[in-house]
């Protein structure tokens, strides 16, 4: 049984001033919780139902310490309306220092706030092999719950760092091709592209900032067939990144 202590520090942890404060996150469903398992995260509880035992047990780690509990428990101290899974307070991983090489294809997010579009994102750089993404320190919270939840356990495999984007940026622009998501660009369909750069997306609303734009070498757009004034940042993330890899 959850105790009423355990449950108010779950709660905490939907703030990020006490995630970083504790150095911990939450991770809620059985997608998630199941990739959490069998990643290098260490973790300070793990709470599951009858149903998630009986059909995953046979894959947890050896000595993993977990306790049963019910649904309405879970989702008394989780975020979601429904849980029939499971639920984890895990520990924040210390990344290393950010290396990238000549050949890497990055993704650079300049003021992504939105918590579904940034785990989106980050799923979606997993589906095409990208490690690493680089963010402002505007955008979104990688350990938000609602970021965790939109990666569908691909953030145990994809690496968030945040940065002063624009210093950062400046600090490449003589060794890599930056590209920027622009409506004022080259057509992505126009261009033979590389899968190599790294490539600068923006705020929905009013796009890469100057700081950040002045830094980006090359601007590209996705051309448009219809009436719509723009694509979530999501979407244009994957068909942007499906061009670059079309030549792998």
């Amino acid at each position: 049984m959850l105790s009423k202590a355990v449950v108010k520090y779950i709660k905490s942890l939907q703030i990020k001033k006490y995630r970083k404060q504790h150095k911990a996150f939450v991770v809620e469903g059985a997608k998630s919780v199941q990739e959490l398992l069998h990643a290098d995260f260490e973790l300070e509880h793990l709470f599951i139902t009858n149903g998630f035992q009986k059909q995953y047990s046979e894959s947890f780690p050896p000595g993993l310490a977990f306790e049963v509990v019910s649904e309405e428990e879970l989702v008394k101290a989780g975020s979601f309306s429904s849980n029939n899974a499971a639920l984890a307070v895990a520990r924040m991983r210390l990344l290393p220092p950010l290396h990238i090489q000549k050949n890497d294809l990055i993704i650079a997010l300049d003021d992504v706030r939105d918590p579904g579009n940034l785990g989106t994102i980050i799923r979606i750089a997993d589906w095409y092999g990208i490690q690493q993404i680089v963010c402002s320190e505007t955008c979104a919270d990688f350990y938000n719950s609602k970021v965790i939840s939109a990666t569908m356990g691909s953030f145990t495999r994809v690496n968030v760092q945040y940065l002063n984007l624009a210093e950062w940026l400046q600090q490449h622009t003589k060794n890599y091709k930056i590209y920027g998501a622009s409506l004022a660009g080259e057509s992505l369909h126009e261009m033979t592209l590389q899968p190599e750069g790294i490539v600068v997306l923006g705020n929905e609303a009013n796009g890469i900032c100057p700081e950040v734009a002045a830094q980006v070498n090359q601007f590209i757009k996705i051309p448009a067939f219809g009436a719509a004034e723009s694509l979530n940042v999501a979407t244009a993330t994957a068909i942007i990144i499906d061009n670059f890899r079309r030549n792998s």
